[in-house]
């Protein structure tokens, strides 16, 4: 084994400013998601806000593709693209959309809480990361605190609505989508990864909408299609770019830590700028989850896995490396 390579093994590699930097502004992007898809299915069909979004992010994707002269993904990241289409593209978009059509901006965040302990599980499995125990600890106690807000909310087990199970499902498939696409931005770059995800999802997106829209283009007022627009080119597109890019840095399951600050940011959104209210309940639950924050962050992240993958320098981030 080389110095390089042992140096890889570590059990306690140092953990990025930088990525983390990257990562905290793909969350303050996305922060905004949850209100402005209540907004905007409050005048457009769910399935128009969660699938429309994706096609016009993807004609974003091919502008950029083209002018980027991104390569071609080689065969074996094909499969992988699918899987982070089918979490980030397909399955978060439009079961959030569905969620939101009965439920209010602050509980959904507290609810999609639970997805930076799903990341790191993601990053166990997809990027063969071995977090500490520490890091689980913190990671577990903001998982729990996340579900006990939504059974106390709910008063009973029985009475967990289906829009929490659509936020949970939401949840379980953007882990993947993020575990798996910050894998493989280490390769094909944070920007490309999204963009080949949302050009493979295209077809059947665009076709989910076309049947939707019926011919017809959908009565909304401005402020509901500037909502709509956001999500196109913000929460689709561009705040993935941040991003990967901080998931590529790593190490995954850290960064992918970061998410937790985002049910704050989307309550504060909320109420600033949406006139929500919001309980008791609603802010301990918040501030419970997000106080888990500094402690997974600062825990010491081990990769004792039998191949283990270093993290890309900040400066190789989307500048990808052309397969052998």
């Amino acid at each position: 084994m080389s110095s390089n390579d042992s140096a890889i093994a570590h059990d306690a590699p140092v953990i990025s400013p930088r990525g983390l930097g990257w990562g905290l502004v793909g969350v303050t992007a996305f922060s905004f998601t949850v209100p402005l898809t209540r907004v905007a299915v409050a005048g457009l069909d769910p399935f128009v806000v969660g699938c429309g979004r994706a096609v016009v992010a993807a004609l974003l994707a091919v502008i950029a593709l083209a002018v980027g002269r991104a390569r071609l993904p080689i065969a074996r990241e094909w499969p992988r693209l699918a899987l982070v289409a089918a979490g980030v593209v397909v399955g978060f978009p439009v079961l959030t959309s569905l969620a939101m059509r009965d439920t209010g901006s602050p509980h959904a965040a507290v609810v999609i809480g639970l997805l930076p302990a799903a990341t790191a599980v993601g990053a166990v499995l997809l990027a063969r990361e071995r977090p500490s125990s520490r890091f689980w600890c913190g990671a577990v106690i903001g998982a729990v605190v996340t579900v006990g807000f939504v059974l106390l909310v709910a008063g009973s087990p029985s009475g967990v609505s289906v829009s929490d199970l659509y936020l949970l499902g939401a949840v379980v498939l953007a882990a993947l989508g993020y575990a798996q696409g910050g894998v493989l931005a280490r390769t094909l770059g944070s920007w490309q990864t999204i963009s080949w995800a949302l050009v493979l999802a295209s077809p059947v997106m665009a076709a989910v909408t076309g049947i939707r829209l019926d011919g017809s283009l959908p009565h909304a007022t401005g402020g509901q299609w500037a909502a709509f627009g956001y999500l196109c080119a913000v929460s689709m597109f561009l705040g993935f770019f941040a991003w990967y890019r901080g998931l590529a840095i790593g190490p995954l399951s850290t960064v992918g830590q970061v998410q937790l600050v985002q049910p704050v940011l989307t309550v504060a959104w909320s109420v600033l700028f949406f006139g929500e209210t919001i309980g008791a309940m609603v802010i301990m639950g918040g501030v419970a989850v997000v106080a888990t924050t500094a402690f997974t962050v600062r825990s010491r992240v081990g990769t004792r896995a039998s191949r283990p993958s270093r993290p890309l320098p900040d400066a190789q981030v989307g500048s990808p490396a052309r397969p052998r």
